[in-house]
């Protein structure tokens, strides 16, 4: 049974999990500023309701209450794995505006169960094909995965062992919330990929991976891993799109397995523009897509990958409807990405539940 972004989102529970704390805080007015301020920036905004500030994410909610001396703040997710990623936001950020003071965090409710995170899984590489010169397809098998099919999150987090570590050690919840991860030189690296497909009934999961000249951790297990190299993987992560009568995808071949995804699960009556930048010809793969998506790859000739003006000339120049049912989907390079989303934000004035934009990759770090 192969699983797709069109069947029901996997829930662990039908009933919210939920989470509390207490934590004691001299200035709790003050950080719970603070806090709130530097979580906008991240697109986590606030609502106050009478008072209490009120939060909705992906993967659930948080709610916060200032007394005098002392910050209350309630969680609730729909599966083990959300409340612990909640969890660890709360109190990774409490201790980071905390400075000095040491805040004691206990939380009540669901609590972890220790050892590795819930919404962690261990896989073994089964297979790896090349699907381009600069793109492989590594398929995943592993136990319990049924957690990663979801409509509304399309990515995993996943976690490379370092090489000729005989026994892979992956993060663990602390009890205070935070994640805890091994060692340095036992500490595994991490990336984020998109689920290509997922297969419940052969518990295969394809992830297609970017092959780069300077290669970073995935790009270099994509390359070297044998059949049986095991690492991890969590999530699933990330925001899907919003339905729209016209829909905007825009890329470079970081996104293109994600583009990918989301068109074939686009109904038939789907209209819209999508564009792709990669190196050359040999780089572009067969899209499935509806009749009324045009789909235009844009090719570097040459040019380094990060160094062109070509996905954001591209959307400058669209031609949107005459309505307002739009939504525009991008994700490339970090720079190439602050100008699409500032001609999306400014020049376009699309809301923010019109468009998600999301820098896949920074040129600056490799």
């Amino acid at each position: 049974m192969q699983a797709s972004i069109g069947q029901a989102r996997w829930r662990m529970t039908l009933d919210p999990l939920i989470s509390e704390t207490r934590i004691a805080l001299p200035d709790a007015a003050g950080l719970a500023a603070r806090m709130i301020d530097h979580l906008a920036e991240h697109d986590i905004a606030f609502e106050d309701r009478d008072g209490l500030m009120v939060a909705k994410l992906p993967f659930g909610s948080s709610s916060l209450a200032v007394e005098a001396d002392a910050l209350k703040i309630r969680v609730e997710a729909d599966d083990k794995g959300n409340l612990e990623m909640l969890r660890s936001v709360v109190a990774s950020h409490v201790i980071e505006f905390a400075g000095d003071i040491a805040p004691t965090i206990i939380w009540s409710g669901h609590e972890s169960n220790g050892g590795t995170l819930a919404n962690f899984r261990e896989v073994r590489l089964k297979a790896a094909i090349t699907l381009t010169p600069h793109m492989r397809r590594l398929t995943f098998t592993g136990e319990d995965i049924a957690r990663f099919v979801n409509d509304d999150d399309l990515h995993v987090r996943l976690y490379f062992p370092p090489e000729g570590l005989a026994k892979p050690e992956w993060p663990w919840p602390a009890p205070d919330g935070r994640i805890l991860w091994p060692e340095p030189d036992r500490r595994p690296l991490t990336r984020y990929y998109t689920i290509r497909r997922i297969d419940l009934e052969s518990r295969e999961i394809d992830i297609d991976f970017v092959v780069h000249d300077h290669a970073g951790p995935g790009s270099a297990f994509a390359v070297n891993a044998k059949a049986g190299a095991i690492c991890g993987m969590a999530g699933p992560l990330g925001r899907a799109i919003r339905p729209a009568r016209w829909l905007l995808l825009a890329g470079d071949e970081t996104a293109l397995p994600a583009i990918a995804r989301i068109l074939e699960t686009l109904p038939a009556t789907a209209t819209g523009e999508v564009f792709i930048e990669v190196a050359d010809r040999d780089e572009e793969v067969p899209l499935v897509a509806p009749r009324g998506v045009a789909i235009r790859w844009l090719h570097r000739a040459g040019r380094p990958a990060g160094t062109t003006q070509l996905l954001v000339d591209a959307v400058k120049a669209v031609q949107w409807p005459d309505h307002r049912e739009v939504f525009a989907w991008v994700a490339c390079e970090a720079q190439a990405l602050k100008a699409l989303r500032d001609h999306l934000r400014d020049e376009r004035k699309l809301a923010r539940d019109q468009h998600l934009a999301v820098a896949y990759w920074s040129l600056r770090q490799p």
